[in-house]
């Protein structure tokens, strides 16, 4: 509960930076250098045992209740402003969000210190039937009801009392938001029973077969065959993909962000396996990739930074931190290496690297733009020059 706590600290306080960054037009890429150097400043000072985990808090903060909402926060603050910046000032808030639990659990690493950290594995639970499978399934349902109703009640209760306030929505407005809470409650509680129930130990027995099978080396290979595909599994990918074809007016498409993100997930957990075979610090990875990927919002449209920031907390949500994290974690625990240190930060990479493959989808953009432009530009000449010639 402390670090659940921690984490929502970070992201209230950057949600409402994040919002007044919207309706002030402060420009996302100065917003994001300034907190970065914060976030890098600060890891001198923090136990190493906390930084992979500061950093993953970070990707995992953004799941399928906070990205639809937090999203629809932003298109509606900007839809308030008819300046030519309003559309990419609409993306950039997850981005943000995303900042405030890496410094708030960072925060928490300096002023508490624990004694030891030691790893639980989970099994499998062993059953001999599918009627045994569904009763294991069904004992663990009341368990994540009642996480889940601490986590929505809150929600709702802020929505009526806003509802009470402004009467805002009429009648079918209020059925349709009402059965979407239903439909989000229902949804959860059957997500989180299974992926704690079945996915993650699942996850985890494959990562520790695979690494104990005398082969380690082709972790490397297979999670970034399952970090390809696992990122279409992401529930608030899809819902990105979807308001960024809408935003852009299909001039960025769902077919290239997906290609994308599943580029950047399969690199980001390959080097995560390394880790894990190698024990190399994660700073060595995330300093030189950070700096690289904000250097590019420099030299990209807008739109795309946002979107790039949006799309790094979006691709580690809980299918990345259900499933690779727990496989990272068990092929550690195989191998006999720090799991604080080495299996921690997965997330993190998968948080990382979609920043610089849709920013260098949008660099791509606008140099065959330019390209096709200076070859507009010179065919025009051209004619001129010919029409000249039979006018003389």
């Amino acid at each position: 509960m402390t670090l659940i706590l921690t984490v929502a600290v970070g992201v209230g306080i950057f949600l409402v930076i994040a919002l007044l960054r919207v309706r002030l037009q402060i420009p996302l890429s100065f917003l994001l250098v300034g907190f970065y150097a914060v976030v890098f400043i600060l890891s001198h000072f923090v136990p190493e045992i906390f930084i992979p985990a500061a950093f993953d808090s970070g990707g995992v903060t953004t799941g399928p209740i906070t990205v639809p909402f937090i999203m629809a926060l932003g298109v509606g603050i900007a839809s308030m402003r008819s300046d030519k910046n309003a559309t990419s000032d609409s993306f950039g808030l997850v981005a943000l969000c995303s900042i405030g639990p890496i410094l708030s659990v960072m925060i928490l690493g300096i002023c508490y210190t624990p004694d030891s950290a030691e790893y639980s594995s989970v099994s499998l639970v062993d059953v001999a039937t599918t009627r045994d499978a569904a009763l294991v399934f069904l004992r663990a349902v009341p368990r994540y009801a009642e996480e889940v109703a601490v986590a929505v009640i809150p929600i709702c209760m802020m929505f009526l009392m806003f509802q009470l306030v402004t009467r805002r929505f009429k009648r079918m407005q209020l059925l349709r938001i009402s059965s979407g809470f239903i439909y989000t409650y229902i949804g959860l509680v059957l997500f989180l029973t299974g992926v704690n129930v079945g996915f993650m130990p699942a996850g985890q027995l494959i990562g520790a077969t695979v690494a104990s099978g005398g082969q380690p080396w082709l972790l490397i290979p297979i999670g970034m065959v399952m970090g390809y595909f696992v990122v279409a599994a992401e529930p608030a990918v899809h819902v990105l993909n979807k308001q960024v074809e809408e935003v852009s007016m299909g001039s960025i498409s769902r077919r290239a962000m997906r290609r994308g993100l599943s580029i950047g997930v399969a690199v980001s957990v390959g080097i995560a396996m390394l880790r894990v075979l190698t024990g190399i610090s994660i700073m060595w990875f995330l300093i030189p990739g950070y700096v690289f990927a904000l250097a590019l919002t420099f030299f990209v449209p807008q739109i795309f930074t946002g979107v790039a920031f949006d799309s790094g907390g979006v691709a580690s949500g809980p299918m990345t931190a259900t499933f690779m994290l727990p496989f990272a974690m068990g092929a550690c625990q195989a191998l006999g290496g720090n799991f604080m240190t080495d299996a921690f930060g997965l997330v993190a990479m998968v948080a990382m690297t979609p920043l610089v493959t849709i920013q260098l989808l949008g660099l791509a953009g606008r140099v065959r733009k330019k390209l096709e432009n200076d070859a507009l530009r010179a065919e025009l000449a051209q004619a001129e020059d010919s029409i000249l010639y039979y006018d003389a």
